[in-house]
């Protein structure tokens, strides 16, 4: 059986790099709170999404103990060289779903916007949304009640 390399692996995150990333967020199932239901891995999409922000900061990065990226998984460091590994940072403003209950999280590639929206905005409601895209990343999390006064950020990183 043939194997996918480490450089085929960072030939795909290159691909991907290029993409337009989002990251949606939604408001799930209630349910959720008091029940654990594992993220099915035949999701396309979130169960409730609220909107979607464009990726803040897309690079590749490669494990280290001293790396300044720090996620639930390890370190990592920024690469200039592509890798099979991709940090994703998303920024979302303090007015973004100002008063939202999150439950779900989504990392999108590939996701067109309506023509109608500004060139300008970072933030889309379903209703801006051509197509979504590919759902690259899911994550339900626990209940997270949105302030107006927190500027919410997430940090990923994807290994190919």
């Amino acid at each position: 059986m043939a194997i996918l390399t480490n450089s085929g692996r960072s030939a795909v995150a290159e691909i991907l790099k290029d993409q337009p990333i989002h990251m949606a967020w939604g408001s799930g199932v209630a349910a959720w709170d008091t029940e654990s239901v594992p993220e099915p891995l035949t999701a396309v999409a979130l169960e409730n999404e609220i909107g979607r922000r464009v990726a803040t900061q897309v690079q590749y990065c490669t494990p280290s103990s001293s790396g300044e990226i720090e996620v639930p998984n390890g370190k990592f460091a920024i690469s200039a060289e592509p890798t099979n590994f991709l940090f994703m940072r998303f920024t979302f403003a303090f007015l973004d779903a100002p008063s939202a209950t999150i439950r779900e999280l989504g990392v999108f590639v590939g996701t067109t916007i309506r023509s109608s929206v500004p060139s300008s905005q970072q933030y889309f409601v379903p209703a801006d949304v051509q197509t979504p895209g590919r759902l690259l990343l899911l994550e339900r999390i626990p209940k997270l009640d949105r302030s107006p006064d927190i500027r919410q950020q997430f940090e990923f990183v994807v290994q190919f």
